[in-house]
């Protein structure tokens, strides 16, 4: 008899079990992200599949679901350059390179061109696939700050206003500016962390390009590398890539450009499930790991789990 009821014992629970594991797995919400695979020194990658991608959260590992290539019909994005008016007129000899970076960019790629300054930004060429057209909303920044200057203000207020597009459509900033947040101040600006914060609850991945501001700032060392260790935090939270020379403009953007060319060729949408999130939804840390040798996948650390269907 009491291996009879041992035995009815375990068949309930492992019954319990199977209903539990089966209710989890129907209750999985879908969640897609942007990431990017490079060989060594932003050369291409080895050719991957879905295979080859393995998704953690802590130490759970999430179905994947599809690994794309974002290319032919997904290969769309809106890229917004952003330029801090508090950058030093030095930038001058570098507006040719940005404008040549612009008019190599494919059809596909919509550019828009905004200048960010009393943290707010204002476009001096809305986004089109005009690159000709785009290219000369480029401009020389005023060169002066006021009071009220934050990169990471003006950067919210451009992903706060920028309308969100299909699903298939990759959202990218190049943030070309020193960083310094003159408005609330080094090191520990709380601006940084809304800023790609919002940025990661929109799946818009940030890359930063180092250039020199103005003022008494911009000439003390410690707040120049504070400058450049905040939109690190950026490129490094949202999976985007951070470009600098030393503690000054770099001499020339173009090898910098030519790297983020290559990064913006070589990325994918990939799509895996999660367990709802509480509520209408939270963001929720997550890693990318594959077993392939020189593949260096980068993707925002968190994404933005939507609550249960209800």
């Amino acid at each position: 008899m009491r291996s009879l009821r041992n035995l009815a014992v375990f068949v309930t629970v492992f019954l319990s079990l199977g209903v539990v594991s089966s209710l989890h797995a129907q209750g999985t919400v879908p969640v897609t992200v942007v990431v990017t695979a490079l060989g060594p020194k932003y050369t291409p990658p080895p050719a991957l599949s879905q295979d080859d991608i393995n998704v953690f959260e802590s130490k759970d590992k999430r179905t994947v679901t599809s690994f794309t290539p974002a290319q032919g019909d997904k290969s769309a994005l809106q890229l917004a350059i952003v330029i801090d008016d508090v950058t030093s007129l030095e930038i001058g000899n570098q507006l040719s390179d940005i404008k040549n970076f612009i008019n190599a960019q494919p059809r596909s790629t919509s550019i828009g061109v905004f200048y960010a300054s009393n943290g707010g930004v204002q476009a001096t060429s809305p986004f089109s696939a005009d690159h000709e057209a785009a290219a000369k909303g480029v401009r020389l920044p005023f060169g002066n700050g006021g009071a009220y200057s934050s990169i990471y203000l003006s950067t919210m207020s451009l992903i706060k206003g920028w309308p969100a597009p299909g699903p298939s459509t990759r959202r990218e900033i190049l943030l070309i500016a020193d960083g310094i947040d003159r408005f609330r101040g080094d090191p520990f600006s709380p601006d940084v962390q809304l800023t790609y914060e919002r940025a990661e609850r929109e799946g818009i991945i940030i890359h930063t390009l180092y250039a020199s501001g103005v003022g008494r700032a911009s000439r003390n060392s410690f707040r120049v590398s504070y400058g450049q260790s905040n939109l690190d935090q950026l490129t490094e939270r949202t999976g985007g890539e951070s470009f600098f020379q030393g503690l000054q403009t770099p001499i020339s953007f173009a090898p910098f450009l030519e790297q983020l060319d290559m990064i913006l060729k070589n990325q994918y949408f990939l799509s895996f499930k999660m367990d709802p999130a509480k509520g209408k939804g939270q963001l929720r840390s997550f890693k990318i790991k594959t077993e392939l040798k020189n593949v260096d996948i980068s993707a925002a650390d968190q994404v933005w789990v939507a609550g249960a269907p209800k």
